[in-house]
């Protein structure tokens, strides 16, 4: 008396879709799942302390690193560990050392905290450098330091006491100070 059929016509669930309410006809149908939006709180790539890499990484989002890398680290977010040992380049919008590195860092915001070890040079636009942090090498503050060139020159006009000159269309730039050098 009670007993309900289930009705011939009705379609199956498909995968990756959620059912939706019955239509008029009795039949279940499926509609696809949005896909899921990007989380902004996604982990970084963590390169653990038993970890030695030998070659370049190149991250979307954020990398931190515990472990050896012998090569170039490029990602939005870089974190080198206490531990961690770098030998090559950095570049990201945010670099924060509390390890070893040896090569050149390029980054927005640079912050070397107690007990970080940098042999290279830094380029930035702002810098934290904590008491305890031993550093050798140069520092040099760009408005850019992650720009890269276009085309072979720079866009933005030469600083003052310094004159471009072209000697014909598509040439290489000349520039020179105000001694003629």
């Amino acid at each position: 008396m009670f007993a309900s059929k289930k009705s011939e016509n009705a379609v199956p669930p498909v995968a990756g879709t959620a059912p939706t309410a019955a239509s008029p006809a009795g039949q279940r149908t499926a509609r696809p799942q949005t896909a899921p939006r990007p989380d902004k709180n996604v982990s970084p790539s963590v390169l653990s302390n038993d970890l030695f890499v030998t070659g370049n990484i190149k991250a979307e989002g954020d990398i931190k690193v515990d472990g050896r890398v012998d090569g170039d680290l490029v990602a939005k977010l870089i974190q080198i560990g206490e531990r961690a040992v770098v030998k090559g380049k950095i570049s990201a919008d945010e670099v924060v050392i509390n390890g070893h590195v040896k090569g050149k860092v390029r980054g927005v915001r640079v912050r070397l905290n107690n007990g970080a070890h940098v042999e290279g040079d830094i380029l930035h636009e702002t810098i934290a450098i904590e008491a305890g942090a031993h550093f050798e090498g140069t520092v040099k503050r760009q408005d850019n330091p992650l720009g890269q060139p276009n085309g072979g020159g720079s866009s933005t006009p030469p600083a003052s006491g310094q004159q471009q000159r072209r000697t014909q269309p598509g040439a290489p730039r000349v520039e020179k100070n105000q001694d003629g050098n």
